[in-house]
Order: C-alpha cells, then structure tokens, then sequence
C-alpha cells in the first residue's frame, strides 16, 4: 500500500509539473487587426494586401522567440468611404485590438483617419496614396509604409514629356483619389512646362458610360489621354476608347497596377503606361523571401501591387508590440521613433507627420499582358512604338 502511494503520488507530481511547464510555455493572445478591399471592383488588390498581412501574422506565430500568440482580425471596407468608417470604429472600438494595417483605397483611408485618432488606435496604411491621409492632421496614430501621389505624377509628368508629348486629356474618378491624382499630375506637367492639358474630365466610380466624355476628348485630339482612378473604371474607359476609334496613349495610375486591368482588356492593355512608388516586388531586399513564403502558403491569389507593403505593415506592427507589449500608447510612441528600420521593402523612416519616404518610383508599360518596367522595355529600346511616339 506504501509502495503503490509513492507511485500515485509520483504521477501526481509529474502531471503538476506538466501542467505548469505547459502553462509556462503557453503565450498570451494579441489581437491585430486588417482592413481593405476584399469584395467589390478592385478586391483582388484588398485580397493580396490580406494574405500578405496574414503572412507574416503566421510567420510570427511559428517563431519560437516570439513573446506572443498572434491573432488576425479581417474587416472588408469595400473600397466605399461609409463602409470603411463603419468597420474602422468596429475594430477601434475593440480594445483587444492592438494595432492594424489599414486600407488600399485613398477615399476609405483618409474617411478614417479622424476615426483612428479619436479611439487612439495605432495604424499603418499599406496601399493608399493620397497624402492628406498623412499630412492634412499631425496625427499620431496615423503612420504609411508605401510612398505617395506626388513623387509617381512627378515620374509620370517627365516620362511623358520626355517622350515628346505635347497635349494630354485628363480623365479622373470624383473621389479624393482621383481629384488628388489630377491636382498633383497637373502641377507635374505645368512645372515642366513641355505639354499642356487641354481637358479635364470627372467622372463618378460608379460610372459605366463614357461616351460623352471620350467624343468631347476625341474633338480635341490628344496624344495622351491621363486617367486618375481604379482599375474597374481604367478598363471600361480604355474599352470604349477602343470603339470610338482613340487612338492616343493611355496612361494610368498605380491604381490600375494590377493583374485585373491585363485581364480585363486583354490585348487591348497593350502599351498602357502606369506608375508605382516602391520597387517591384522582386527587386525589393526582401523581395525573394516575400515571394517564396508566398507561393509556399498556396494562396488563391497572387499579393498584386502593394502585397509587400501590407507584409511590411504588419511586420513593423508585431515588431513594435514584441518591442513594447500589447498597449496601444505605447505602440505609438515606438512607431513615432522609427528611423532607418530594416523591412522587405527597404529602410522605412517615418517623418514627423508618420509618413515613409519612399524615393523610388517604378515607371511601367503593359507588354505582352505584363506590367515591365518601362526601362527593360521594347517600347523604351526603341522596338515598340506607343501611339504618336517618336
């Protein structure tokens, strides 16, 4: 009887210490949050941001170092500025929820800054361009890894001056994004001081008509016709340039930089121009290792344009609350002090409005059904021509 209670008594003690070792070994939960596109028009670009998000989410939890078991929230905000007000205040408001990496959209990102500041949630924006999202408040919750409008229209202004291109029309969608696109573009141009516009035209998101404004822009005969907007809209107007019989240069924004306007137009996409801020993925240091852990994950969808910078986001995220623990002040206060910080994307240095500089602009041309770089380009060699080109 002794004998067989030291047994039972040893069995007990062996399963305490197993239970404490678990409990020792068990990791806290830290909710982060995401929020973009994943339904509507240019979904593909919201979906890719995700599963990047969600990437290093992963990447991190299977990290033995890492102090914290991370969980992923996922908010759509549909690429409409009322949506995205709604689903920012639902994730602000939940005080689990540490920080998030937020938007592709420019109207849904600068629709909730002031959401963002009033719940004291800590943000970075992955996708979105506009840079009253940074700039119009000092706000400290407020911070962007990928570049913005202005240096891509400054490249988008010289490429096509430096081509000789003396008359532009300017298509741009009425929401913050495009009207940012035209004011920034137009200043670009007139700076220059090469080719002038000679009509501007806004047209609503929602659109799906453009015959109107593309016979007004046919009786002036451009060489160019500019279109500030998202890719849904970019496809239908280059579409019904087509029909018309336009025969100038479509040149676009980052926001048709993605595999959806290629596949939407199909050979029509031909010699479209269109701008980046940032690298291409597979030049970025960290590039090879994104895409690699990427495909490994065997995702449905490609990350599109701006996939490494919604990695690059998060990652600074749980870096910072590894840093400092789960507290939302504290999370701001670190990512106010982040200088020369290595990321995929390169060194990232927030400014004093919360805004990384992003120097690199990435000029492209859609040939044979990809977005090249301009530079490694036939058309910039000399064996493709676009319209009017000398």
């Amino acid at each position: 009887m002794i004998r067989a209670g030291k047994i039972i008594t040893a069995a007990l003690m062996a399963a305490v210490l197993a239970l404490a070792a678990g409990a020792a070994n068990a990791k806290d939960k830290v909710k982060v949050g995401f929020i973009g596109p994943l339904t509507g028009g240019v979904s593909v670009n919201g979906i890719g941001g995700r599963n990047s998000a969600e990437l290093a989410v992963k990447l991190r939890n299977a990290d033995a170092k890492a102090k914290y078991e991370y969980e992923l929230v996922v908010l759509d905000d549909e690429c409409k500025p009322n949506v995205a007000v709604q689903v920012a205040t639902k994730m602000a408001a939940d005080k689990d929820i540490i920080a998030g990496a937020t938007h592709y959209c420019s109207s849904t990102a600068i629709a909730t800054v002031d959401t963002y500041h009033k719940f004291g949630f800590p943000v970075i924006v992955w996708g979105a361009v506009l840079p009253d999202i940074t700039y119009r408040n000092k706000y400290a919750e407020v911070h962007r890894v990928n570049g913005t409008m202005i240096n891509q229209n400054d490249a988008n202004a010289e490429l096509i001056s430096n081509l000789g291109y003396k008359t532009v029309a300017v298509i741009h969608d009425t929401t913050d994004y495009g009207k940012g696109h035209n004011e920034y573009f137009g200043k670009a141009l007139a700076k220059i001081g090469k080719a002038k516009i000679v009509g501007t035209f806004g047209v609503t998101a929602e659109q799906q008509d453009f015959t109107a404004e593309l016979t007004q822009i046919k009786s002036l005969n451009p060489e160019v016709i500019y279109f500030g907007g998202l890719t849904p809209i970019g496809v239908r107007i280059r579409s019904q340039m087509d029909k018309l019989g336009i025969k100038a240069v479509f040149d676009g924004t980052s926001g048709i930089v993605s595999d959806a306007f290629v596949q939407g137009l199909g050979p029509l996409a031909e010699g479209t121009l269109a701008f980046r801020e940032g690298a291409p993925t597979e030049k970025l240091p960290g590039g090879k290792f994104f895409m690699e852990k990427y495909n490994a994950q065997k995702y449905d969808n490609p990350p599109e344009a701006y996939g490494a910078f919604a990695y690059a986001a998060m990652d600074m995220i749980l870096d910072t609350i590894e840093k400092t623990g789960p507290d939302r002040k504290k999370v701001i206060d670190e990512l106010g002090n982040v200088k020369d910080r290595d990321s995929i994307v390169g060194k990232i240095t927030f400014d004093d409005h919360g805004q990384n500089t992003v120097p690199v602009i990435t000029k492209y041309v859609i040939q044979d059904g990809k977005f090249v770089e301009w530079d490694e380009s036939e058309y910039a060699g000399g064996k493709r021509k676009l319209p009017g080109q000398k």
